[in-house]
């Protein structure tokens, strides 16, 4: 096989991308689909099931650095966050603290909690929350990889900006809450989910990179997110009164700037008013393009 030739993360599954992130043969995976651990919720809704529940979790070495590292599968339920699911999460999480490696990376590709297994979804969100701070105060970072088809939603998206650094490729999505939801939720007048380009301009890679959620914005190549994931080793930040402080007045800030009525595209005009020079050209602009991009 050609190593120059780009391999594609977003269509990658779960185990390829940590075959293809990680050392090569160093992946060991704890609770494999031998195990068949499964969801006791969605057999009794006539739901299909997992033997993994949409989860892989496990230790190995990246750049001959021992990380432990879990992969959502967006295949199975968009990588739908359930009791079991969670629990996986949480318990890679925990052993971290114990054991500390020197990071935890999360390949994370979900659209939130599983309707079907709401109340438990949400309760193990919230654990996992709980864990990725913990380990963080701990002194681990956790290191987030977000280039799935599914994007970053829901409970998962809260659990992305939990951690120490965030890795998106320009096809990635972020947010609390998805285009679909929002739609349902207040009409498609206020959020058009079938408008991709706005879909994008919104939640999207270069978007996040841009306002500062995310820490490195990468091509949708496999090589580029693991190249990524070993610059951030070491990018831990400590959990303090004064970091939680500078963040909520960075967000203050951001959300000051559209005080006023904008002309034309939100997303444009909060990326001009962050001071970036040329951002009518963003929409257009390739990866490299975009990381060369002066402020104004």
């Amino acid at each position: 096989m050609n190593a120059s030739v780009a391999i594609s993360y977003l269509e990658c599954s779960a185990r390829e991308r940590i075959a293809r992130v990680l050392d090569a043969g160093s992946f060991h995976e704890w609770l494999p689909p031998a195990e068949r651990l499964t969801s006791p919720h969605l057999a009794q809704l006539g739901a299909p099931c997992a033997f993994d529940d949409g989860v892989v979790i496990g230790r190995a070495t990246l750049a001959n650095r021992p990380v432990f590292v879990a992969a959502q599968e967006g295949a199975f339920m968009g990588g739908g966050v359930g009791e079991v699911h969670g629990a996986k999460l949480v318990g890679l999480l925990r052993r971290a603290l114990r054991d500390r490696p020197d990071a935890v990376l999360l390949l994370a590709e979900s659209g939130g909690v599983r309707l079907q297994e709401a109340n438990a979804g949400l309760i193990a969100v919230s654990e996992v929350m709980r864990a990725v701070l913990d380990v963080r105060h701990a002194g681990v970072p956790v290191i987030v990889l977000n280039g799935g088809a599914n994007g970053c939603f829901g409970g998962m998206g809260i659990v992305a900006r939990c951690a120490d650094h965030v890795v998106m490729s320009d096809l990635a999505r972020l947010s609390m809450s998805g285009p679909e939801v929002i739609e349902a939720s207040h009409g498609v007048e206020e959020f058009d989910a079938r408008d991709r380009a706005l879909v994008w301009r919104t939640t999207g890679g270069k978007h996040r990179w841009l306002v500062g959620d995310c820490d490195a914005l990468v091509e949708d190549d496999a090589a580029a997110f693991r190249s990524a994931a070993i610059a951030a080793l070491d990018a831990h930040r400590p959990v303090t009164l004064d970091s939680l402080e500078a963040e909520h007045a960075l967000l203050g800030a951001r959300l000051a700037l559209l005080d006023e009525p904008v002309d034309g595209d939100d997303a444009v005009a909060l990326w001009s008013r962050l001071g970036w020079s040329a951002p009518e050209r963003v929409a257009d602009a390739d990866v490299a393009e975009l990381l060369a991009m002066p402020r104004a």
